[in-house]
């Protein structure tokens, strides 16, 4: 993932911004609890592809 590409990406829902996690390729809004799909390099940012997550998941980040 590029970090400039990173540095500008935000939530489409709140504006948030996301965490990337390199080990699951997901960006995550921990506002909306949404982690939002990375596929050959490319972020996935649409809220309908995103997987949602639970209170205790977004607890750990």
């Amino acid at each position: 993932m590029d970090a400039k590409l990173l540095d500008i990406l935000v939530c489409p829902l709140c504006k948030s911004p996301l965490i990337y996690r390199k080990p699951e390729q997901e960006l995550i809004c921990k506002a909306d609890r949404l982690a939002y799909p990375i596929k050959d390099d490319i972020p996935v940012m649409l809220a309908d592809e995103a997987r949602a997550m639970t209170v205790e998941e977004v607890a750990k980040l």
